[in-house]
């Protein structure tokens, strides 16, 4: 799915990095182990979570960007973090459910 279908619907902003062309599939949850075996390589990965953890489980699974839901911001070790390995992190205002619609309606052409 293109993301230029996506950016101005979602109210997105990039919080590091550049937001991507494109994406494949979409995880949207907050238990890290869960996310870690879940989120594949290209996926969006849809979460509150702002820590260290959420970098590392990006960088091992190769997901295209982290969306952080609801306005949440990286706390500061984590956006160096996130900056040193070239993981793309978003932020947007809408809910975690509020997110998914968006991108279910996209996607289904509604």
């Amino acid at each position: 799915m293109l993301f230029s279908d996506l950016t101005d619907k979602l109210s997105l902003f990039p919080v590091v990095g550049e937001i991507p062309d494109s994406f494949e599939g979409v995880y949207a949850g907050d238990l890290l182990s869960r996310a870690m075996s879940r989120v594949e390589a290209g996926n969006l990965w849809i979460t509150i979570m702002n820590n260290m953890n959420v970098v590392a489980v990006a960088s091992l699974t190769e997901a295209a960007a982290v969306i952080l839901a609801e306005g949440v911001q990286l706390m500061p070790e984590a956006e160096a973090a996130a900056r040193e390995n070239n993981i793309t992190v978003l932020s947007s205002d809408l809910s975690v459910y509020e997110i998914c619609r968006v991108i279910g309606s996209v996607d289904k052409g509604l």
